[in-house]
């Protein structure tokens, strides 16, 4: 009996996650990640898509990017895009890459002095599922240092929000403070940082590409205002605020 096209589409993008999660670099490849106060990075990147409320197939696809060390606006890019792939648990980058791969290649090709060192990408890298979540599909696709940074605990590889993962949350003192995720095999697969005096909830930073799991978790902080760090903060806010202008009467 042959496997139905929803079968065959699973296997298909399971397929392309494994060809694409051989690409990943864990380690740190450019010289301001080795630095103790990232000098030489002058631009930080931001990614999100927002939706309107009861609508999962129109949203806005929304680039930022911030000065860095300051985290000032240089650069925004807001399109109405419309989503043909079905929303899979553990496939979201192949409804979400295309797009931000395309906002990332509109700047590179009108404003490539403006192009990122690194992107903040609102979801997961290392952490998933088959450790390839959206942050490494975008930047093996983009070729772009990213890190997934993850608002939501997703329980997965052994890790769950078990009694043990509240009391490591609670003895998180202040901002910068981590632990890391342990899948069932053993492997880091991310960390839980609090990412701000003010927030005692944490966030979820993995590796998405070109970037060791360490200096993701010190950038992360190093770019907090807030408890979601500001480039996906602004990318968050940006998008929302584009489907308020432009769709007055939807609830986003």
């Amino acid at each position: 009996m042959s496997a139905s096209p929803a079968e065959d589409l699973l296997q298909q993008w399971e397929s392309e996650q494994a060809r694409l999660r051989q690409q990943v670099l864990e380690d740190d490849t450019e010289d301001w990640q080795r630095s103790p106060d990232f000098s030489g990075l002058e631009r930080v990147g931001g990614v999100d898509l927002s939706f309107i409320k009861g609508d999962d197939v129109n949203a806005c696809a929304q680039l930022v990017v911030l000065s860095y060390p300051d985290l000032q606006v240089l650069y925004e890019d807001s399109q109405m895009v419309t989503l043909t792939a079905p929303y899979i648990a553990g496939f979201l980058a192949f409804r979400e890459t295309p797009f931000l791969l395309e906002a990332l290649q509109r700047l590179k090709k009108n404003q490539p002095t403006l192009l990122p060192q690194v992107v903040f990408v609102d979801g997961n890298g290392l952490f998933h599922y088959r450790e390839f979540g959206l942050a490494c599909h975008l930047g093996v696709l983009s070729g772009l240092p990213c890190v997934g940074v993850a608002k939501n605990l997703l329980q997965v590889q052994g890790v769950n929000k078990s009694e043990e993962h509240q009391s490591q949350i609670a003895a998180l003192q202040r901002g910068g403070d981590s632990f890391p995720l342990i899948g069932a095999s053993g492997k880091v697969l991310g960390k839980a940082l609090r990412s701000s005096d003010k927030s005692s909830k944490p966030v979820y930073v993995s590796v998405g590409h070109k970037i060791s799991l360490d200096t993701a978790v010190r950038l992360t902080h190093a770019c907090c205002r807030y408890r979601v760090p500001e480039p996906i903060r602004q990318a968050d806010c940006r998008s929302r605020e584009y489907l308020r202008i432009h769709f007055p009467s939807a609830d986003t």
